[in-house]
């Protein structure tokens, strides 16, 4: 079975991703590869970021890896807070004060208009490609729901009656920006993998 690292330390991301290649391909996850970098994402768009984490570790390593950016981004705020979702609020990478920023800066809007975008990065045999998945939505008044992690309360997938928080891991797969970009991953591996 084929090794691929995946750039990152969140195992909420890890444990979906395993779920989607655990067939053809081992996922290897830093602290398993035995790296231990906090790996900045400085860039203004999602791409340079996830291409940012996907060299690094590439350099470390020389193995092929993936890493991932995602970024909620709202109509009426922007965009935002697009590449800044996990630290919205903060440094600190705080959830509950995320949502809590993002619903007070939505008050009083009608548009509440949002999408969930992922970019991965692929480094596969020393060459970069990148796929990208979006899930379009709306923001919630309120959080409802537990699952998830991150927005998840607040956001209802286009197509959906319930937020992303309120969705089991197979509700949510059937509109995940994540899933939708690891699909076109999955295929592009499939097919150019050795």
């Amino acid at each position: 079975m084929e090794k691929i690292i995946f750039a990152t330390n969140n195992q909420h991301k890890v444990d979906e991703i395993r779920h989607h290649l655990a067939k053809r391909f081992e996922i290897i996850t830093l602290k398993e590869a035995g790296i231990d970098v906090d790996i900045p994402e400085p860039h203004d768009t999602l791409e340079d970021n996830a291409r940012e984490k996907s060299t690094t570790i590439h350099a470390i390593t020389k193995l092929n890896c993936f890493s991932e950016d995602t970024g909620l981004e709202v109509e009426a705020l922007n965009g935002e807070p697009g590449v800044k979702s996990a630290r919205y609020a903060g440094e600190n990478n705080d959830p509950e004060k995320n949502m809590k920023k993002l619903l007070e800066n939505l008050q009083g809007s009608e548009n509440r208009k949002a999408r969930f975008r992922t970019v991965i990065s692929l480094i596969l045999n020393n060459k970069e490609f990148q796929f990208t998945g979006i899930c379009p939505g709306e923001i919630k008044l309120s959080p409802s729901g537990t699952h998830g992690f991150g927005y998840d309360p607040i956001f209802v997938p286009e197509g959906g009656n319930k937020s992303f928080g309120e969705m089991d891991k197979n509700e949510k797969n059937q509109f995940s920006h994540r899933r939708k970009a690891m699909d076109k991953l999955i295929l592009f591996l499939q097919n150019n993998a050795e």
